[in-house]
């Protein structure tokens, strides 16, 4: 198996454990939950289990000192990448099914191959037309899987949760990119846990600030909350984002290939549906919904199909940009 099959095949499975977001934040959330404790916790609990995790995976390495030369860089793109994500995300569980939500977040398959012109200065910068061409069929499968289970109108709220998901679809990717971006630019050799750590703390002064404002507004959180948030910081925080790291690692430099790796993340879809349906009592999609389940799953398999075939050669770099 090639490199870039090797990377798909991690984010298969980092996109199985991020599901449980969606199903553990539908849980808390549609139950009465604080939203915002919800995500809050998640990433109080996900910085000492990355802690437990590090000393397998080779300590901290130069992280300590990446920070400490750099701590503008990893601020604001940590930020961007867990704080602006990970809150419109868990405020959209209340609109709906787990696989209502994992469904939209599909919309990150078009993130990268959007994004790739205004981060770049180098051959990345190309918009991959193949790519794109393949998350717009994607796309039109998510419109589908909302409008079928809107049963042909959405209101408002809905609207403003689809949005919600699209925003913290597109923040996640530019996170990540652009900490692996200055990484690159820097020459720092850093693995997938140390990363995510790295990230993890970084976003700790902007969840500060959240949790004051929470506390003051809504009061503590409750036993039920916080036990599901540390189920979301395990399998999500720990699991599924070193391993999507490693995968975006591996083809960091590919741009086709890493545009496949995130597309992976639209597989949180079957999974959500299945989890969802068996768990929580969820309704299966049917119509036009599953019709748009079925593109997809399509626009997965054609990602992977256009990976195996193109392996695109390694760039220098982005040093200049």
């Amino acid at each position: 198996m090639s490199r870039s099959g090797r990377a798909i095949v991690l984010a298969l499975v980092s996109a199985l454990f991020f599901t449980m977001t969606y199903v553990l934040n539908r849980a808390s959330v549609g139950n009465g939950g604080a939203w915002q404790w919800t995500v809050i916790l998640r990433y109080v609990f996900t910085l000492p289990f990355l802690g437990l995790a590090l000393p397998f995976a080779g300590g901290l390495g130069g992280l300590p000192s990446e920070l400490r030369q750099h701590p503008r860089a990893w601020l604001m793109w940590s930020t961007v990448g867990f704080v602006l994500f990970g809150m419109p995300l868990t405020w959209a569980a209340s609109s709906g099914p787990s696989w209502l939500i994992a469904g939209s977040f599909g919309a990150t398959v078009l993130a990268g191959p959007l994004l790739a012109p205004f981060i770049y200065h180098d051959e990345r910068r190309r918009v991959a037309w193949h790519a794109l061409a393949v998350g717009v069929v994607i796309l039109a499968g998510i419109l589908a899987l909302q409008w079928g289970h809107a049963g042909g109108h959405l209101d408002a709220r809905a609207w403003w949760a689809v949005a919600a998901v699209v925003f913290s679809a597109f923040a996640y990717p530019l996170g990540n990119r652009m900490v692996l971006l200055h990484l690159e630019r820097t020459g720092t050799s850093m693995g997938a846990l140390q990363r995510a750590f790295g990230m993890t703390l970084s976003s700790w002064p902007a969840w500060l600030v959240v949790t004051v404002v929470t506390w003051w507004t809504i009061g503590p959180p409750t036993l039920r909350v916080a036990l599901l948030a540390a189920g979301v910081a395990l399998s999500s925080g720990v699991v599924a984002t070193a391993l999507f790291f490693k995968a975006t690692h591996m083809v960091g430099r590919r741009p086709v290939a890493l545009a496949a790796v995130e597309a992976m993340q639209a597989a949180e879809l079957l999974f959500a549906t299945v989890l969802g349906v068996c768990f929580l009592g969820e309704s299966f999609p049917h119509g036009i919904a599953a019709w748009g389940a079925v593109a997809i799953v399509l626009g997965i398999a054609a990602f992977s199909w256009i990976t195996a075939r193109e392996e695109v050669p390694l760039v220098e770099g982005d040093r200049g940009a």
